[in-house]
């Protein structure tokens, strides 16, 4: 009952924290303010939108996907992140239990979905948004301890060092938000782990782009939004990190145990 209770917790959780990543992804691209007295309004009629209309996936089918003023289809995108980011902390919540790394994995996924839907539609990673990721990384990690914060400023740091070798080996064909999103990803995992996520976001990355190549959907000079395939690698991480190290013959740091 306790474990129901808490995947259902995360579940709403999950679907504000989407519902707000979304909203302040949005606002951010389009160069508004996402914070203070902005208020949500309708993306067909600018109507200000009341608290029925913003109850994260309720609202959305409730209202059939249309909007309760103008009647003008909602964008899916608002559902679909919300749902998305259900899902991930429900999954997190059935994983972890009520621990140390749940409570990581709920405040890194706003950080995530924002760099996600921010690189999908405008293909930039706002640096403001990743030195915050790796400030409250960090914060979580000092009250556990030195060894936690050392090691959460040591996966910050390779993170970063990685990502920004492989922009300047690559000659600028990727983004230096990707070297930046990287330490913020870093600052939450710790080293190993971090490691372990850059190689399966770059996995996720071959995985998904490869087929597209042979099939010229994209060609080599398209430019690919990376950082949901960080995301990914992150999520893979989380959930299987502990195992893949094991198998190789390494222990999982906190909060990863």
């Amino acid at each position: 009952m306790e474990d129901a209770l808490l995947i259902f917790t995360a579940f709403w959780l999950g679907a504000a924290l989407g519902s707000f990543a979304n909203a302040a992804a949005m606002r951010t691209a389009a160069d508004k303010k996402w914070w203070g007295s902005e208020r949500s309004v309708c993306d067909s009629c600018g109507r200000t939108l009341s608290a029925r209309d913003l109850i994260p996936v309720v609202s959305f089918i409730a209202l059939g996907g249309r909007c309760r003023m103008c009647g003008a289809k909602i964008p899916l995108r608002h559902f679909t992140a919300e749902l998305a980011a259900a899902a991930v902390l429900s999954f997190c919540a059935w994983r972890f239990g009520l621990s140390s790394a749940f409570f990581f994995s709920a405040a890194a996924l706003p950080f995530m979905a924002f760099h996600s839907l921010t690189d999908i539609e405008t293909g930039y990673i706002y640096d403001s948004w990743a030195i915050a990721m790796a400030a409250c990384g960090l914060l979580l990690r000092i009250p556990h301890g030195v060894g936690a914060a050392a090691d959460g400023a040591f996966g910050a740091a390779a993170g970063f060092a990685l990502m920004a070798a492989i922009l300047i080996a690559s000659r600028g064909k990727m983004g230096f938000g990707d070297a930046m999103l990287a330490m913020g990803i870093g600052a939450f995992m710790g080293l190993k782990m971090t490691i372990l996520a850059l190689y399966l976001g770059f996995l996720a990355g071959g995985i998904t782009v490869l087929p597209l190549l042979i099939a010229k959907k994209v060609t080599r000079k398209t430019a690919v939004p990376f950082a949901p395939f960080l995301f990914a690698g992150m999520l893979a991480a989380m959930f299987f990190g502990k195992f893949i190290l094991l198998l190789f013959g390494f222990s999982p740091s906190w909060p990863w145990l």
